[in-house]
């Protein structure tokens, strides 16, 4: 695969909320300390656990976040998007990655040691503060997410998520980030029962499915079904 230029590496940085306005020769020195990653669909950026080596900026594709059980359960709690960035928490608290990473498309990455990052930390006092606030924001999903596998039926929190899927990209017409195994790991059951459902929804005119395409035909009729207390 074709490495990127320099030129590249130092515009996806400067696009990263994380260091928007940074001087140009700051994010010139952070872009030549930043190691190029490059990760195929299913790869592992990290995992759970392993001591972590520094701040990953997503300049190309997506990649899922993660927890894994004991006995093997999967359920995602996020999915990140270029330009993004993951792996900020530990950064600072010290521990190991607290989830696992995992491509899912081409990934370019650009790895930012622990040192390098608390370096651009210390000269510039913003840049802590907008990670409490993508931490915060990340905080927000999480707990969204403990609240999808614990209350409500499948259906109720599949119409949730997938008006959610709607607003984050404007539109009622969107392509599915995951798949279907995805969103089953993400609502904590199975792909079956996530089949079924979108299955029943379009046969009762919610919306149209097309292999990973969606359109939302009745958006009243399914925040309805996402607010259904059982």
């Amino acid at each position: 695969m074709r490495r990127l230029p320099l030129s590249q590496k130092h515009l996806t940085i400067s696009r990263i909320p994380l260091f928007a306005g940074l001087e140009p020769a700051e994010i010139e020195a952070l872009a030549e300390r930043a190691v190029e990653k490059r990760y195929a669909a299913g790869e592992a950026l990290f995992h759970e656990g392993e001591d972590c080596s520094g701040l990953f900026i997503l300049g190309q594709g997506s990649v899922k976040v993660f927890k894994t059980s004991p006995s093997g359960r999967e359920v995602m709690l996020a999915v990140e998007t270029a330009p993004s960035s993951v792996a900020e928490v530990p950064l600072f608290d010290g521990g190991p990655y607290p989830a696992s990473t995992t491509a899912l498309d081409e990934v370019v990455a650009y790895l930012v040691s622990k040192q390098d990052f608390r370096a651009v930390c210390h000269s510039n006092p913003e840049v802590p503060l907008k990670v409490l606030g993508i931490v915060g924001k990340r905080l927000r999903t999480l707990v969204a997410v403990v609240e999808s596998v614990t209350f409500g039926s499948v259906r109720q929190r599949l119409a949730r998520l997938l008006l959610d899927f709607a607003g984050q990209t404007g539109s009622d017409s969107f392509a599915l980030p995951i798949t279907h195994q995805e969103l089953a790991l993400r609502l904590g059951t199975v792909r079956e029962v996530v089949s079924r459902n979108l299955s029943r929804f379009q046969a009762e005119g919610l919306l149209r499915v097309q292999r990973r395409e969606m359109a939302l035909l009745d958006r009243e009729g399914l925040e309805r079904e996402a607010e259904t207390e059982l």
